[in-house]
């Protein structure tokens, strides 16, 4: 297993034909491995409108559990959404969502994980970015000043380019 601290630029954008044009890439002979991608986000507001999500008043329901899933069934329909991205079979999907009162936000983690060609980065990313989406749908009415902030890729591990850990990034 190799960690890397830094992501390392491909040789040539992979989704590009020699001539420039799109292409979904060609996993059909890459083996099959267990993989998994951890991505993050959060979403920041006024510290009244943390304080109805924690208490369970906002008038559209019960955010966190909402939020969750939406981002599970975000990542479930994650090829469906990005162009050239793989349709892939998860084997899981967890979206965990915690209060931070002191940063008044909602801090969001997603982990997709799968047996497949192709990794789950995308799907990751898409289930944290849903989640987000959907609370700050849930508390724009209360709040104008609803911001969504760092989504990104935390992790990532199997498949040829080897295991990536963007922790300390």
């Amino acid at each position: 297993m190799t960690t890397q601290d830094t992501a390392k630029p491909a040789d040539r954008l992979t989704h590009l034909t020699e001539d420039g044009s799109a292409r979904m890439v060609d996993v059909g002979w890459k083996p099959v491995t267990d993989r998994m991608a951890q991505a993050t986000g959060h979403v920041v507001m006024q510290p009244e409108t943390l304080a109805l999500i924690r208490d369970g008043l906002m008038k559209k329901g019960d955010v966190l559990t909402i939020a969750q899933l939406a981002g599970i069934m975000g990542a479930k329909r994650t090829s469906e959404l990005i162009p050239l991205c793989h349709p892939l079979p998860l084997n899981k999907v967890d979206v965990e969502l915690a209060l931070d009162e002191p940063a008044n936000s909602v801090n969001i983690v997603a982990t997709a994980t799968t047996s497949g060609k192709t990794g789950v980065e995308m799907e990751a990313l898409t289930a944290v970015s849903v989640a987000a989406l959907t609370i700050y749908d849930m508390c724009k009415a209360v709040d104008r000043a609803v911001r969504i902030d760092g989504i990104r890729l935390l992790r990532k591990t199997g498949g040829q380019s080897g295991d990536v850990d963007l922790t300390g990034s």
